[in-house]
Order: structure tokens, then sequence, then C-alpha cells
């Protein structure tokens, strides 16, 4: 009995820390305007995380837009199925990953970007910032899968 109870936490523990990872699907939420925004893809390779832009979910949206005002290499290429997350690592601190950089493809500004999961890995609290951290803003994103 004592074995299948301790089975039973490891297996419950195990799934907590899966979930505790930005790999996944996640519905980005405007931090201004509070409406969804987009589905970005995060994957890892490596131990470096990058995310791409799977669907538009503005009402908005245009869902062949391009992004015009980009600077880089991601000029007048489509929003949809761009990388927006670029470079990010686990960092020293528990459920955060930073050191890479995020696209605002409707500014097509890029943005050093810090990531930390939220609520048992249901959601992530997004940063993008100049300099510092404290010179940005965050968008929480809601896992889809």
């Amino acid at each position: 009995m004592k074995t299948w109870i301790a089975l039973a936490l490891v297996a419950a523990v195990g799934s907590v820390s899966a979930q505790s990872t930005p790999v996944g699907v996640w519905k980005t939420i405007d931090d201004k305007t509070k409406t969804e925004r987009a589905q970005i893809r995060i994957t890892e390779a490596g131990g470096v995380y990058s995310g791409k832009i799977e669907k538009l979910l503005a009402a908005d949206a245009k869902q062949d837009a391009v992004c015009d005002k980009c600077s880089d290499d991601r000029k007048d290429k489509p929003i949809v199925g761009m990388e927006i997350i670029r470079g990010v690592k686990r960092a020293d601190a528990e459920n955060t990953w930073d050191g890479g950089t995020i696209l605002d493809a409707g500014e097509g500004k890029v943005y050093k970007v810090r990531i930390q999961a939220a609520d048992g890995g249901k959601k992530l609290e997004v940063r993008g910032f100049v300099g510092m951290p404290m010179l940005g803003r965050t968008q929480t994103w809601i896992r889809v899968e």
C-alpha cells in the first residue's frame, strides 16, 4: 500500500514540474486591452527556448499580415509562423527563463525577455524590457496545451 502511495505522489509531482516549463502552446493576452491576441508555441532544443506565432486571435487580425515594421531578418515576413522568442535559457531562479529576446510584431521592436511560470505552470508572466527588467511591461499568457 505504501508503495502505491509513494508512486502516486511521485507521478503527481512529476506532472506538476512538467507543467512548470514554457514549452507548449500559449494564448497571449494584451496587457493594455486585456484581449486575446495570438497563440504562441514555445519549443526547446539543446536548452534554448524559442516561440513562434501559430495563430492570430484578435477579431481585427489579418491572418496573412506581414511584419512591415520589423527591421531584422523578419522584415516583410508573414507574422503567422514567425519566431518571436529567441535565445531564451533557464535562469538561476526557479521557474524562470531569460537571456533572449522577444519581438513585438505589431511595432517591429525587439526587447530582452524574462519568462516566469505561474499558477503551477498554467500561466506565463512574459516581461519584455529595455536594459533592466524594471524598464518594461509584463503580459500574462494562458496555457492552451
